[in-house]
C-alpha cells in the first residue's frame, strides 16, 4: 500500500470561523488536501479539492461562497497536476471517496470519469435539499454522470480493515473520515470533521459547523481513534501540512 497527501488548493478565510473566541476579522490561509492511496492495484482518492478554474475566477464557479472562502492563485498547481508528479492520470483513478460535498472537497470529481464515487447517504440527501446552497453545497461540483454510491454505515472497501470509512457528522450531516492502515503507520483522515488540531485539543467548534453537538461527539470518536495509535490528519491545518504532510512524503 502507498499513500500520498496531495496539495489540491488553498483558500483564505476569517480566523474567527475556526477559532470562535477570536474577535478580529483577521484572515489566514488554509491548505486543501486530497489523499491518494494505491492498494491491491486499485487507485483511490479521498477528496478531490478545488476545481482548477477557481484560482482564476472563483465567483463564476462558487458564487457568493467565494467571498467567504476565497481561493488563492496557486500558479496552475492543483490535484490533477499533483497526481501527474507521481505518474497518475485522471483516467487511472478507480475509486473516489468524498468526505462531504462542499466544493473544496469534491471540486475535481468531474475529471475522474472512470471512477466509482462514494459519499455518505446523509450527505447526498443534504446536498439535494432545497436550501442546499445556503449550506455551502454547489450542485454542479458533484452532480455528474458518474453516480455517487451512498454509504450508510462504516464501510470497509476491501473487507480487511485496511481502508475503512468512519462516520463523523457535525460539520455536515454526512461527513466521513477515512481510516487507512498501512504496514507501519495508521492514519485517520478527518477532513472537516477536524479542521485544525487545536479544535480537538480545546473542544472548539468552528462557526461553519452544521451541528455543534454532533461535531463534539465526533471529536470523542477522533480522540478514541488517536489513542489507538492513529495519526489524525486535519482538513485545513497549515502547521500540520507544512510539518508532516507536504507533497514528497510517501507513506508505505
Amino acid at each position: 500500500m502507498k499513500l500520498y497527501f496531495l496539495n489540491s488548493g488553498r483558500v483564505e478565510m476569517k480566523k474567527k470561523i475556526f477559532i470562535p473566541d477570536l474577535k478580529t476579522d483577521e484572515k489566514f490561509e488554509l491548505p486543501v488536501i486530497s489523499t491518494y492511496i494505491n492498494y491491491k492495484k486499485t487507485n483511490i482518492l479521498f477528496d478531490t479539492g478545488c476545481h482548477p478554474s477557481v484560482e482564476i475566477n472563483a465567483e463564476k464557479r462558487w458564487g457568493g461562497l467565494s467571498k467567504i472562502m476565497t481561493p488563492i492563485n496557486m500558479n496552475g498547481k492543483n490535484l490533477i497536476t499533483e497526481l501527474s508528479t507521481i505518474g497518475i492520470s485522471p483516467n487511472d483513478i478507480d475509486i473516489v471517496i468524498n468526505s462531504h460535498l462542499h466544493p473544496d472537497h469534491c471540486g475535481c470529481n468531474a475529471f475522474f470519469k472512470n471512477a466509482e464515487f462514494y459519499c455518505h447517504e446523509k450527505e447526498f440527501q443534504s446536498a439535494n435539499e432545497p436550501n442546499a446552497s445556503q449550506m455551502g453545497y454547489i450542485k454542479n461540483e458533484w452532480d455528474l454522470p458518474m453516480p455517487l454510491k451512498p454509504i450508510k454505515q462504516s464501510y470497509d472497501f476491501f473487507d480487511d480493515s485496511r481502508i475503512v470509512t468512519v462516520n463523523l457528522p457535525g460539520h455536515t450531516p454526512g461527513s466521513i473520515g477515512l481510516l487507512v492502515n498501512l504496514n507501519h503507520n495508521k492514519f485517520l483522515i478527518a477532513s472537516d470533521a477536524l479542521s485544525l488540531e487545536r479544535n480537538l485539543d480545546r473542544d472548539e467548534v468552528p462557526k461553519n459547523a452544521w451541528n455543534p453537538n454532533l461535531l463534539l461527539k465526533s471529536y470523542k470518536e477522533l480522540i478514541k481513534i488517536k489513542k489507538s495509535g492513529s495519526t489524525i490528519v486535519c482538513g485545513h491545518d497549515e502547521a500540520q501540512w507544512k510539518n508532516k504532510l507536504e507533497m514528497g512524503i510517501n507513506y508505505k
